[in-house]
């Protein structure tokens, strides 16, 4: 599957975003779709996860409770909703497919191998 992110910008802290990941392919809703993010200097890191049926949701601790995982998948599409975001929200955001990924490697990198090209999300202070 290829996807496409998108609606990264730059926000004020304690503003929202939403960013959204586009497929392209077929059986979408068989994928499960991550959202990485990476900052300056830092390694990729996960944020949140959602599976095919949108049974499993998995955050975060950094993120639970002000980001929102969902998906449509008639359109498609992964969303993040991100409120009450922090300076150290600051990043590249990533998304990330997979058919196959367990339970317990959710939140591994190495678990996924169809990237999006990352959307840039900015939060000043």
């Amino acid at each position: 599957v290829q996807l496409q992110a998108s609606g990264g910008g730059l926000v004020q802290a304690g503003g929202s975003l939403r960013v959204s990941c586009a497929a392209s392919g077929r059986a979408f809703n068989t994928y499960t779709i991550t959202w990485f993010r990476q900052a300056p200097g830092k390694e990729r890191d996960f944020v949140a996860t959602i599976r095919g049926s949108s049974s499993t949701r998995i955050y975060a601790d950094s993120v639970k409770g002000r980001f929102t995982i969902s998906r449509d998948n008639v359109e498609k599409t992964v969303y993040l909703q991100m409120n009450n975001l922090k300076p150290e929200d600051t990043a590249v955001y990533y998304c990330a497919a997979s058919r196959s990924v367990i339970l317990s490697a959710l939140r591994t990198i190495e678990s996924y191998s169809d990237w999006g090209q990352g959307t840039q999300v900015t939060v000043s202070s």
